[in-house]
């Protein structure tokens, strides 16, 4: 039983999925402007990542 828990699990947010809010959001053409927030903040985070790559990998040289 424990092996299906994940098969269940998905089954169960599939069932969730479709909202009313989904509905409201699809009908308004409102999605784009949610996965256009949610894209800028992805392409923020990495470009953050990033730049503190690079300076550490900077930091690392200078201290060798």
């Amino acid at each position: 039983m424990r092996k299906y828990s994940w098969l269940l699990m998905l089954f169960g947010f599939s069932a969730m999925a479709q909202t009313p809010l989904d509905d409201f959001f699809y009908s308004n053409q409102k999605i784009f402007v949610v996965v256009f927030v949610l894209l800028v903040i992805f392409i923020g985070i990495a470009a953050y990542l990033f730049r503190l790559d690079k300076k550490i990998t900077q930091l690392e040289k200078d201290q060798k």
